[in-house]
């Protein structure tokens, strides 16, 4: 997908966000999860400041906001950590009336079991996880998760450096629900991991991308929208869906208890689902969209790639994941043993 810059209509969308203050919001959101540029652009047409920062998974932006050691105005989390600071009274609840752009959020996106009140969270990309392979290495059908355990492809496999995200495919490969709470079944998915550990690579975190694009590994762990742009840059990859099924997954935008700037926190959020904004965002990452005004202005050939927008026919052994309360603690011990396996 090309990067397109987006102008038209930036200037006339934005002027409704003049007058909010001076003020700085502290966002606090995944590596390479937004075009850079319109945090300037907001800043340029509101005066309010943006710190920007990163973090690599759902559990370190969480201890981080649990432990109140930075004072951040806008998160990105997912589903399933969403529900959880919820249900810990983590978050403000929203006033729409200053989010009129949610307009634009599909239906299908909004009102989600992680949030189903729809009270707490904008909806941001979704999309799912899967296998990309490169077709210059890889010459058999990529259509199981068994081939993350093939001895063929020793030391030319990437698996995130991320707990539930790497625990999907053993689940999976056994049958089990990613959201299990079975003792018995988070044990044997950790087997099956430490099993694999010999043959792969590394755990990795964004470097995966690059790392794909530069013909290092056969097989990778990825996002849905990491693939797009990964198959952007190197057209030797393709991705696909295990038949076993994956993890749906959907990121959206919150704001923490306790904010100085909750307006201003609003008002940035309402930026974002502008659909020029939201287009902008979505050419750049390669994620996929939840603005629907959005995703009609993207090219047909960009509509109709089921790598950027998954048809849900085709995922109907895959789910969401749900916070799991308590037997967090169990998949925290089960990916540590798998973390200091030889």
């Amino acid at each position: 997908m090309k990067r397109v810059m987006i102008v038209l209509g930036l200037v006339a969308a934005l002027f409704a966000f003049t007058g909010c203050g001076s003020d700085t919001l502290n966002v606090f959101n995944w590596g390479d999860y937004i075009d850079e540029e319109v945090l300037g652009i907001f800043t340029e047409q509101t005066g309010i400041q943006v710190n920007y920062q990163n973090f690599a998974t759902n559990e370190e932006m969480y201890t981080k906001i649990k432990n109140g050691g930075s004072e951040y105005d806008v998160l990105f989390p997912s589903d399933y950590m969403i529900n959880k600071m919820i249900k810990e009274d983590m978050l403000e609840k929203l006033d729409m009336q200053n989010i009129p752009n949610i307009a634009h959020i599909g239906d299908q996106f909004r009102n989600l079991s992680y949030d189903p009140n729809g009270e707490y969270s904008v909806p941001y990309m979704w999309g799912t996880l899967g296998i990309l392979y490169n077709t210059a290495m890889v010459d058999e059908a990529v259509d199981s998760w068994d081939i993350l355990w093939n001895a063929k492809y020793e030391n030319r496999i990437f698996m995130y450096e991320s707990m539930r995200d790497s625990f999907t495919p053993a689940f999976k490969r056994l049958g089990f629900s990613i959201n299990t709470t079975d003792s018995a079944e988070i044990d044997a998915a950790k087997r099956l991991l430490i099993e694999q550990k010999p043959i792969i690579r590394a755990y990795v975190g964004d470097a995966v991308k690059d790392s794909m694009i530069g013909g290092e590994g056969a097989l990778s762990l990825v996002f849905s929208g990491d693939a797009v742009f990964c198959i952007e840059e190197n057209p030797d990859l393709a991705f696909a869906v295990p038949k076993e099924g994956s993890n749906i997954w959907f990121d959206a935008v919150v704001v923490p208890k306790g904010t100085k700037h909750k307006k201003e926190a609003e008002a940035f959020i309402n930026f974002l689902c502008d659909p020029d904004i939201a287009l902008k965002n979505t050419e750049y990452i390669g994620y996929s969209t939840v603005n629907m005004t959005a995703f009609e202005n993207l090219p047909q050939e960009v509509q109709d790639d089921p790598v950027y927008w998954p048809r849900l026919e085709s995922l109907g052994n895959s789910e969401v994941f749900l916070d799991i309360g308590d037997y967090i603690g169990e998949y925290d011990k089960a990916w540590t043993e798998v973390l200091a396996s030889e």
